[in-house]
């Protein structure tokens, strides 16, 4: 069996099914940990926090993998974080504040290097227009459950929902994951995607990035 290269600190199917378009080896291991924001902390000083966090929350549990990974993603309309919803009532609160306006989806993406204890921790920000989608649309969305585990109340690839007006930023980074941030931290770091991140990403999700190579490039 191949041991694995990497940990992901995270229990999230959206991250795991971004993370094997690269080709690398994983395991799965969740970090639970308070995700409170912190006093004068700000949202990209939060989600960075957490990302390192979780990764080192994670890290007792490698066994033999070289790096640790850690991401968080928060919503941030003006300048209020919309983090998880308590309830359905804050969710639809939520998805009312953000329709037909455009917010910032921030992730931050920690790598942490078990060989040395360094942590190598970026943050993407995209800019996310949403449509101007009814009061039914909310009600029908929330009905499901889906907007409770997520940042903003929403998922931007729920079928039925799709409540994106348009993207131009990076689309995997709104779902939880930049892997292209991710593929340039660990290319740099001597471990290199064995599949084509970009390509594999945006047949996944059916979107024609823009934005792949100014980050590859860094």
């Amino acid at each position: 069996m191949q041991t694995a290269a990497l940990l992901l600190a995270s229990n999230s199917p959206r991250r795991k099914q971004l993370i094997g378009l690269a080709g690398w080896a994983f395991r799965v291991a969740p970090a639970d940990l308070d995700e409170s924001l912190l006093p004068g902390e700000s949202p990209d000083d939060y989600v960075a926090r957490l990302a390192e966090a979780k990764a080192r929350a994670a890290a007792h549990k490698a066994d033999g993998e070289a790096y640790v990974i850690g991401s968080d993603t928060t919503v941030v309309l003006g300048e209020e974080i919309l983090a998880k919803p308590a309830d359905e009532a804050e969710a639809a609160s939520m998805l009312g504040k953000l329709r037909g306006r455009t917010h910032q989806v921030l992730t931050g993406i920690c790598v942490l290097n078990l060989l040395d204890g360094t942590a190598h921790v970026d943050v993407c920000i995209t800019d996310v227009p949403m449509r101007n989608y009814t009061d039914a649309e909310i009600a029908a969305y929330v009905a499901t459950g889906d907007p409770l585990d997520k940042a903003g109340a929403y998922a931007i690839q729920h079928p039925q929902f799709q409540p994106v007006a348009s993207m131009e930023g990076c689309y995997a980074s709104v779902m939880g994951l930049p892997l292209c941030h991710l593929a340039r931290m660990l290319t740099r770091l001597g471990l290199p995607p064995t599949q084509d991140v970009p390509a594999g990403c945006q047949q996944l999700l059916s979107y024609d990035c823009p934005v792949y190579q100014s980050i590859l490039d860094g």
